[in-house]
């Protein structure tokens, strides 16, 4: 037997294991099947819904759920569907509306009370500690009491309610920020104070923003309703579904389904937008690896 034949026979290199392909959390995934037909019926509602939202017919008021009027009608006879279909365009507008109002305004002054500290900050801070020490929706209704009522100044003051929360948000991750050699850096480079701030801290500090601004969707949506309900925020013949659970009061026990629908559709959306945020949460967050 020769030397070659005895030598043994190289063991098959081993291939590494592929890497499982990273899972989207259940609460991510539920919440964009909750939230994907409420996004379409937003755009398409007015198109989608069977009849005008306003139309009223006196003949054919308080009809229960049925194939002519699927979620029935209200005491003036217009169609329930209708009007919450349309409804949901209008809450999901304000609450976005309402967000990007509080993120436009509250970042900026996080941004600057966080970098800036000392006095800067001290002004600032206390300043959001005055508007945090009201309830909110007292805030709002001190917001939109100098003026009538109207939709689009409920977006305003509920924008503002909601920016100390952004600011507090904002500043904390900016103050931790601080505390990283990749801004010592920008500044021994001599960088601006507007690039530091705009170039460097603020893609560093998006992720929990977006987690926060699902989160401000849900409360600006709720305090909107609740502002509708007290006859503060839109008004009729709106078919907003904070107006329309308070119009429908007087007849809850004759016909539920005129506050039941615009209440489901309300708590939907809220759980929808909730499951969102965890799910972004749970993706955004460096620390999970897992995508459970």
């Amino acid at each position: 037997m020769t030397a070659a034949s005895q030598t043994p026979a190289a063991p098959p290199r081993a291939v590494p294991p592929r890497s499982a392909p990273k899972r989207w959390p259940t609460s991510l995934v539920l919440g964009i099947a909750l939230l994907a037909p409420l996004l379409v019926v937003a755009v398409a509602g007015p198109w989608l819904a069977p009849y005008p939202y306003d139309e009223m017919n006196i003949m054919s008021r308080l009809q229960p759920p049925g194939p002519d009027f699927w979620f029935g009608t209200d005491e003036y006879g217009r169609d329930v569907f209708s009007r919450t279909l349309v409804g949901t365009t209008n809450s999901l507008v304000m609450g976005v509306a309402a967000t990007a109002i509080s993120l436009l305004v509250g970042v900026p002054l996080g941004l600057v009370a966080g970098y800036g500290r000392g006095r800067t900050d001290e002004i600032i801070m206390r300043c959001m500690d005055v508007l945090m020490s009201f309830p909110p929706i007292l805030l709002g209704i001190l917001v939109l009491a100098v003026t009538p009522p109207a939709l689009w100044k409920a977006v305003v003051a509920i924008g503002i309610v909601y920016v100390p929360q952004v600011v507090r948000l904002t500043r904390a991750i900016t103050l931790e920020l601080m505390q990283e050699e990749f801004i010592t850096a920008a500044r021994l480079r001599g960088e601006s104070t507007a690039y530091i701030l705009f170039h460097e801290i603020l893609p560093n500090i998006w992720p929990p923003l977006a987690v926060e601004s699902s989160l401000r969707v849900v409360f600006a949506i709720l305090l909107g309703a609740a502002l509708s309900f007290i006859g503060m925020g839109a008004q009729p013949p709106s078919s907003d579904w904070g107006l329309m659970i308070s119009e429908a009061r007087p007849f809850v026990e004759q016909a539920p389904w005129i506050a039941l629908c615009p209440g489901l559709a309300m708590g939907i959306t809220v759980i929808g937008i909730n499951l969102l945020g965890d799910g972004l949460r749970a993706v955004l967050d460096p620390r999970n690896t897992g995508g459970h």
